[in-house]
């Protein structure tokens, strides 16, 4: 039986509703009203899920640490598609986050038959992007992390090939790199927390596609932790999963009034979240982990130019931030619209900017002011604004923005080899 969800397939059409029922994502609205200031793609619904996010806007609002990472598979050259989450990454860091990019050459090379020098090539592609849009922070080839490639390895211990087989659909046919691959992404994941010595919650922006990753990370985290703490009507238990003596010793000298078992540790008097605490640092004193389940939020896909999926194999449903002035007024202005067969139709029904890739550009990338394209949606639908006048208009827009960025990649680009 096929996965609801391939990370690494380029043709799926996934139906967010039936995808937060199914594996329990949750929307991200009640969490964006109660924030300040928000970034346009969490005021606009382009991120539209996240897991545990919670922690992550309180450590934003009260200023208290946390780890924004997210990996790039350089399998080839960023695009318009790559700039969301990297627009999330950087936007992360600037409300203090500590940043983490992984280059997951290793995945590229065992997935896609990448060569390392290709990866090394495609890598400082992708992160010449990021520092151009203010990113800064920690970088890493998976292939060259000793570190990484240690936690990839007990993460590992505690995956089976029949939990790869149900989340991803692996068979007896699957190379063993691919699995491993996974497991290194598990690493990935949690290596921030381990890195600095200092568990923190961790923001991961993804695409959809991207969830069985991160339910994956959550659950070898989870078994990666020394105890597992129960609230009760007076307290909480503490519940011990093969921790060392040492340990339990430690947490029963933590706490001043407990009853201990076995396996477990009563404590009277305790809120749930003041004993994580505690029992962070005793596992970590005592060679553990302490992990904060990491969270994610999930973003909707950009439609592509051509109304498709957006994707490297069709090259005309993108344009790659290197492309030429040329080719990517061509591409806007081949591009498909929600607009009507006539102008004389266009102009008495409307158009659908929904079902545009144009009107979408805009939404996603290319206009800041909500007013304004509120206003291009309001337009369209009305008839009063034109395929062709609104494709010109954006042109413009992309011009400038890829002028600019340009310029930051040009200032930026000996970031990538420090």
């Amino acid at each position: 039986m096929q996965p609801e969800i391939n990370p690494w397939s380029s043709n799926q059409n996934l139906d967010a509703d039936k995808l937060f029922k199914e594996f329990g994502i949750e929307p991200v609205n009640p969490l964006v009203e109660k924030m300040t200031n928000p970034p346009a793609f969490l005021r606009r619904g382009i991120v539209v899920g996240q897991r545990n996010y919670k922690p992550i806007v309180s450590a934003i609002e009260n200023k208290t640490p946390f780890y924004v990472m997210t990996g790039f598979m350089p399998s080839g050259h960023p695009h318009l598609g790559h700039l969301m989450v990297m627009k999330e990454v950087a936007w992360h860091v600037s409300q203090g986050g500590t940043g983490f990019i992984s280059i997951a050459d290793r995945e590229a090379h065992a997935v896609r038959g990448i060569s390392w020098d290709k990866c090394r090539e495609f890598g400082k592609e992708y992160l010449n992007c990021l520092y151009a849009l203010g990113y800064s922070g920690n970088k890493y080839y998976q292939s060259e992390n000793n570190a990484l490639k240690d936690l990839a390895f007990e993460a590992a211990i505690k995956i089976n090939f029949s939990e790869l087989s149900a989340i991803y659909g692996f068979t007896q046919d699957t190379a063993l790199a691919h699995a491993m691959s996974v497991a290194t992404q598990v690493g990935d994941i949690l290596y921030p927390q381990t890195a600095t010595n200092s568990p923190a919650p961790t923001i991961v922006p993804v695409g959809l596609d991207q969830d069985p990753h991160i339910r994956l990370t959550r659950d070898v985290a989870n078994k990666l932790r020394m105890f597992t703490i129960i609230e009760t009507p007076d307290g909480v238990s503490i519940r011990s999963k093969q921790a060392p003596k040492t340990a339990m010793d430690a947490v029963e000298a933590a706490f001043p009034d407990t009853k201990r078992y076995e396996e477990h540790i009563d404590v009277k008097g305790v809120f749930k979240d003041e004993a994580e605490n505690i029992i962070r640092e005793v596992e970590l004193k005592c060679g553990g982990y302490g992990f904060h389940m990491p969270s994610a939020t999930y973003h909707t896909f950009l439609q592509g130019l051509t109304g498709g999926k957006m994707s490297s194999s069709v090259p005309d449903s993108l344009f790659r931030f290197q492309d030429s002035e040329k080719d990517v007024k061509k591409k806007i202005m081949s591009a498909l619209t929600g607009g009507r067969m006539t102008l004389e139709e266009q102009k008495k029904l409307g158009g659908n900017p929904d079902k545009c890739s144009i009107y979408l550009l805009n939404l996603f990338h290319m206009m800041d002011d909500d007013e304004e394209i509120k206003e291009m949606c309001r337009a369209c639908r009305a008839g009063e604004l034109m395929c062709g006048t609104c494709k010109k208009q954006t042109f413009e827009r992309v011009r400038e923005f890829l002028k600019d960025f340009k310029e930051k990649m040009d200032e930026t680009v000996h970031l990538t080899e420090e």
